[in-house]
């Protein structure tokens, strides 16, 4: 049995509390959609319903209501043990270089959590023009995209990475939809870069000589996501930075199969600066991110 998201448990907690689904989407900031998608997936990570339909509405079952209460319990545990290690005495500027797809769909989400848990902390975000850029003087540590070659520079792994197709629930509509591999090239295929992800997709997936030298092209992974938001073709992405297009139903995933990227999220910094505590607080608070993230499977 997968474990829970964090964000599924607290979607549970919310609707036990206040009964209703746009109640609980009000709270936790989120579309009704968004609530219900993430009460969904908590039901077939936990093999047992937590809801019924009761009318026109819908309620927890006796099962679900005891989960429910079980997960309010450790809900605050989790709050007690922040607020007692949260980040008095960590405090002064701290940069962190970060690719703009990373950034922007995956730190950007969650930051506004680390500065609450470290206020006396100024923190910036800064972008490389490269994925694997580690030489912006001005940051103080990198999370790079590569294969883990940087000579003279501490490099912890933070996540692999694997590719899928992605596209927009109106562009698969619009085709049709995707019954087998190879109807992938019935659309605009969205690059980054070049086609080396979608030629290892393709070969994986056994399809015979494939064009991949069609499509569109970007230099920034942002710029594929959107286009594979406004049904413009489909993209190849993994489901870390995909993760809330998926979760609010902006992007679907037609298939299961994915691939392996050679390359992977690194933290690079200098040796002189480990044991930095601020350096020490994001890596910590960014690895405990990522772990939450990797439970919950759209």
């Amino acid at each position: 049995m997968r474990i829970p998201s964090t964000q599924a448990l607290r979607a549970l907690d919310s609707f036990a509390r206040h009964g209703s689904v746009w109640r609980a989407a009000d709270e936790l900031h989120l579309t009704r959609s968004a609530v219900s998608h993430q009460l969904r997936l908590l039901e077939r990570d936990l093999g047992f319903d937590l809801l019924q339909r009761i009318g026109k509405g819908v309620a927890l079952t006796p099962r679900g209501q005891r989960y429910a209460a079980d997960v309010r319990k450790a809900l605050t545990v989790l709050g007690d043990a922040r607020t007692q290690n949260s980040g008095a005495g960590v405090g002064g500027s701290f940069a962190i270089s970060c690719p703009p797809g990373f950034a922007s769909m995956f730190l950007c989400t969650h930051i506004g959590e680390f500065q609450q848990m470290y206020p006396d902390v100024t923190l910036s975000v800064l972008t490389p023009r490269r994925l694997d850029d580690v030489s912006n003087p001005d940051a103080d540590a990198f999370i790079a995209f590569g294969v883990g070659n940087w000579p003279n520079r501490a490099v912890e792994l933070l996540c692999e990475v694997s590719f899928t197709p992605l596209c927009s629930p109106r562009l698969l509509n619009k085709v049709g939809g995707f019954s087998k591999p190879a109807d992938v090239l019935r659309a605009n295929l969205l690059h980054l870069s070049d086609t080396e992800d979608w030629a290892r997709w393709l070969a994986l997936s056994k399809v015979e000589n494939p064009d991949t030298e069609g499509g569109i092209f970007f230099s920034d992974m942002n710029l594929v996501f959107s286009a594979a938001i406004a049904g413009q073709g489909i993209a190849l992405g993994d489901e870390l930075t995909g993760r809330q297009a998926l979760s609010e139903g902006r992007l679907v995933k037609p298939f299961e199969a994915s691939v392996p990227s050679p390359r992977s999220y690194f933290l690079v910094f200098e040796h002189a600066k480990a044991g930095h505590p601020v350096l020490n607080a994001f890596s910590d608070w960014l690895r405990a991110k990522l772990s939450e993230s990797s439970l919950a499977k759209y």
